[in-house]
């Protein structure tokens, strides 16, 4: 009797599982491959395909339908990004004797440069969120507390937000001067820890063990699922500290501090390689988005140093 063959949903959950499993992919990472993989199966479904089946032609018949719905170039690109994987996995693994999406390239699009505060505005920020501290009520000093420290770890150490939110109690805990952070693909990176981040933690600890809540796995802890404080709802906070700071919202967010984690130490001297080390970035191109930052303190070194630059 011939083997009834694997629906879609198969094929996806089977390449879910090898990410999970064999990468560490992130629950955050699995939702968005989860997100395109069904949206790309939901309309081959309505053409009468499947993933099993699909041609060379039917991809690209897809990813002109996504660029028809107003996607994104990024967006499409993003969605080719999880096509070609799934594919890659399903050849070898067996499950297709040929890769439909080797040979598609994605979308053009150019790279646009990242936003980032200025370092008084930052400060600006930092400052707005320690004046919290001197409001009556305890449960407001510690909620402002947590804010000034999420802000002052984040800007000291380029975090990114989930790995930020998901720090555990032991790093505020410990006298130290590096965080170890776990990032994607479950890799582990060292990040120095500044005096104003310490402190930050310190007041932080210290009033949450004020208001007896006990102790905690989580540096941030929350009674959601997670156990700990959402990106979104940092991000919510972050955006109303912004307009108290004299700040547009749209410009301000947990990756934009990221990013000027990252500027502001170009900026002064930093090594590229040794910012994408901080990052976690796992490819220097990754992190070369930031170059913009070193032309420009190179056009002021020939303008300051040259012997022939004009007075």
């Amino acid at each position: 009797m011939p083997r009834r063959p694997k629906s879609n949903e198969t094929h996806i959950a089977l390449f879910l599982d090898m990410l999970a499993a064999e990468r560490g992919a992130s629950k955050n990472t699995l939702s968005a491959y989860t997100r395109d993989l069904q949206d790309f199966s939901a309309d081959l479904g309505a053409i009468g395909k499947t993933i099993a089946a699909a041609t060379n032609d039917h991809l690209r018949a897809y990813l002109g339908r996504l660029a028809k719905r107003g996607l994104a170039a990024a967006s499409v690109a993003r969605h080719l990004s999880a096509i070609r994987q799934l594919y890659r996995f399903l050849y070898s693994e067996g499950h297709r004797s040929d890769d439909p999406a080797a040979a598609i390239e994605g979308p053009k699009r150019g790279r646009s440069l990242p936003k980032v505060l200025s370092i008084a505005e930052v400060d600006n920020l930092l400052a707005q969120a320690r004046a919290g501290l001197s409001t009556d009520t305890i449960s407001e000093r510690l909620r402002a507390a947590r804010l000034a420290c999420l802000l002052e770890v984040l800007y000291a150490t380029g975090l990114r937000v989930s790995e930020l939110v998901a720090l555990p109690e032991s790093a505020a805990r410990r006298d130290q001067r590096m965080l170890v952070v776990r990032g994607k693909g479950a890799r582990e990176r060292l990040v120095p820890l500044n005096d104003a981040a310490k402190r930050a933690m310190a007041e932080y600890l210290a009033l949450r063990d004020e208001t007896k809540l006990g102790r905690s796995k989580w540096l941030f802890p929350s009674f959601g699922e997670t156990g700990h404080l959402t990106r979104q709802h940092f991000a919510r906070e972050l955006k109303s500290l912004a307009g108290a700071a004299g700040l547009k919202s749209t410009r301000v967010s947990p990756h934009v501090l990221r990013h000027a984690f990252a500027s502001h130490l170009l900026q002064n001297g930093a090594d590229l390689r040794v910012v994408q080390t901080l990052l976690g970035h796992a490819d220097i191109s990754t992190t070369q988005i930031y170059t913009h930052v070193l032309a420009e303190r190179l056009k002021s070194l020939v303008r300051d140093l040259h012997p022939l630059a004009e007075e």
